[in-house]
């Protein structure tokens, strides 16, 4: 498709976002804020559940060419603590696992595993792991207490642009504005309003790059055991070398996070 032709596309659906906008606007921002908090309210009702997923993470080089680097992995929860998540992907094949009392982080490629003790709900424990350890697990939003409250802080702007279909599953469809980003979701129609795709985009950094997660395989409930026992020849590392890890998350060792 030529640029000029491509403008043109592009063009024309901005116009026609902006005229077709309803004159029910209200009522539109006011169903797509129900089916979140619809949403939220079935997330938090789950004692047990478990999903796979499949994410993606966009970076910008230097020269401004975006990158995306992909990753699958599981994650099974058991409200209010206890945890499993795994992500595999080109540079890192990683677990974490928590029983309520202690974190492991598994790095299974070098065949090395962190301990430490962390008493509490998972939910304290994805705060800590992002603040302190700056290992954020992925789309740790939609595993919060109250999915809805987390979501719509600081939210600014809400669309509901309808349904669309995500893994053969018909979804709706929503958008979200924050001052410092935008954010998508879509949500599984019927008895079951699960989150299919969660998209965030950072607005104010170079290029907008985005993080995509899809989820598939989700079942509520579950009989998960997180107990963990080492691999054999496991060599179990100190604490203090969780946060320099970097085969932990999505970028290879020759990436370096600029400003």
């Amino acid at each position: 498709m030529s640029s000029t032709k491509f403008r043109t596309i592009a063009m024309a659906c901005a116009v026609g976002l902006s005229l077709g906008a309803p004159a029910g606007a209200n009522a539109a921002e006011a169903e797509a804020k129900a089916l979140l908090k619809a949403m939220s309210d079935y997330m938090g009702a789950q004692q047990a559940f478990s999903l796979s997923y499949d994410s993606s993470l966009e970076v910008v080089t230097p020269d401004k060419q975006k990158l995306m680097l992909a990753s699958s992995g599981t994650i099974d929860a058991n409200r209010p603590d206890k945890l499993r998540v795994t992500r595999t992907g080109g540079f890192a094949d990683v677990e974490f696992n928590f029983d309520g009392k202690t974190l492991t982080v598994m790095g299974k490629n070098r065949n090395v595993y962190v301990q430490a003790d962390m008493p509490g709900t998972y939910y304290q424990l994805i705060d800590d792991l992002r603040d302190k350890f700056h290992k954020p697990l992925p789309g740790a939003d939609l595993l919060a207490e109250n999915v809805n409250d987390v979501l719509m802080e600081g939210v600014t702007d809400v669309k509901d642009l309808g349904s669309g279909v995500i893994g053969g599953k018909e979804c709706d469809h929503l958008a979200f504005r924050t001052a410092e980003l935008d954010w998508q979701i879509w949500i599984a129609q019927g008895d079951q309003p699960y989150p299919c795709r969660y998209v965030i985009t950072s607005t104010k950094a170079d290029q907008a790059p985005q993080y995509t997660l899809d989820v598939r395989d989700f079942k509520a409930g579950g009989t998960a055991d997180f107990a963990f026992t080492p691999p054999e020849g496991a060599k179990k590392l100190d604490v203090a070398e969780l946060k320099a890890m970097r085969d932990l998350g999505d970028l290879p060792e020759n990436f370096k996070i600029g400003e």
